[in-house]
């Protein structure tokens, strides 16, 4: 428990020591958010354009450090450690190609789909292969496993990492909103990490490491949100986001809980499943169910102010995560 905590100490410490020195970097090199066309965000949108991005960079450095240094570095934690930054990576790709061009769009949607699939590709062929990791799913409630094979469980696994990734990138768009989410997922996943570490029938017996990792990153989240929070004085980026949705994804896969995901990680799937809603409407029926898309924008053009949205995710997000918890103590004990 010692390391646990000063891990996430030692994270968010280091993230408020590095954020000042990078944000004025950022600004001295005009590294800022290029906000989309007028129509396709609320109009109070606007005066963020400029603000220093890429602050992601900082999230995976405060979290890696502390990580590599605390723990023994598994493989299982390390596999979840690679998957975050390779996440990042890509995501710090897109980032860079809308500072390149000045202008919102960045890499193409189907390339960072395919990177994302190669991702997935090496996290099950390292998990199978090296740690014996059994292709298996867990049903919650049921507390049972299902066998799915190494082919239906890259499909699970792809659509874990790709569909988080995406839709923390989705829900980046009010001052601290995903990096309080995510904050708050992790937080999750670092206690039930750390119980099933203790328990001998869990899948992931005696590996504290993971449970350094989500606190290394709460942390990180923690720290972030100092600089962050509203008004932002820099954004996560695509760095961040990607980053965070890859971390939440691969640690509910090592965890057997892509099921509870579900719910630990309700506010991203509110998220994404309101743009999905919204399109498949829209294109069959040519109205709208939201007045604007992802959801939080809804609430926006409602005229709800940002910080009253933020902080009422954060407690609908909070409520999920305690009932993921609560639900996987549950099956963990039984």
């Amino acid at each position: 428990m010692p390391r646990v905590l000063i891990a996430a100490i030692s994270a968010a410490m280091l993230l408020m020591f590095l954020g000042p020195k990078f944000i004025t970097w950022l600004r001295r090199n005009e590294v800022g958010q290029f906000v989309r066309a007028e129509g396709l965000i609320p109009d109070a949108h606007a005066q963020k354009q400029g603000t220093p991005t890429m602050g992601g960079v900082l999230i995976l450095l405060a979290t890696t450090l502390p990580f590599v240094i605390l723990s023994t570095r598994s493989t299982q934690a390390m596999l979840v450690l690679a998957t975050t930054l390779a996440c990042g990576a890509i995501g710090f790709a897109d980032d860079l190609m809308k500072v390149w061009r000045r202008r919102s769009g960045g890499l193409a949607g189907k390339w960072r789909m395919l990177l994302l699939a190669v991702v997935s590709f090496v996290f099950v062929l390292v998990a199978v292969r090296v740690t014996g990791f059994e292709t298996t799913l867990h049903i919650p409630v049921a507390n049972t496993g299902v066998e799915v094979g190494p082919i239906v469980f890259f499909l699970i696994v792809f659509l874990v990492i790709s569909g988080f990734a995406n839709a923390v990138n989705l829900t980046d768009g009010l001052d601290g909103l995903a990096a309080g989410t995510s904050g708050i997922a992790m937080l999750a996943y670092t206690g039930m990490a750390f119980v099933a570490s203790q328990t001998a029938d869990s899948a992931i017996f005696g590996q504290r490491d993971l449970a350094i990792f989500g606190a290394s990153l709460v942390g990180a989240c923690l720290g972030f949100m100092w600089f962050n929070s509203f008004p932002a004085a820099v954004f996560m980026g695509d760095t961040g986001s990607y980053a965070l949705g890859g971390a939440i994804a691969s640690m509910a896969v090592m965890t057997k809980t892509e099921v509870l995901l579900i719910l630990i990680g309700g506010i991203f799937v509110i998220e994404a499943l309101s743009v999905i809603v919204q399109v498949i409407v829209f294109k069959r029926f040519r109205r709208r169910v939201f007045l604007m898309t992802p959801i939080h924008h809804h609430f926006e053009m409602a005229a709800w102010s940002e910080t009253k949205i933020i902080v009422r995710f954060w407690l609908v997000a909070a409520l999920l995560a305690a009932t993921g918890f609560t639900l996987f103590f549950r099956d963990l004990q039984g």
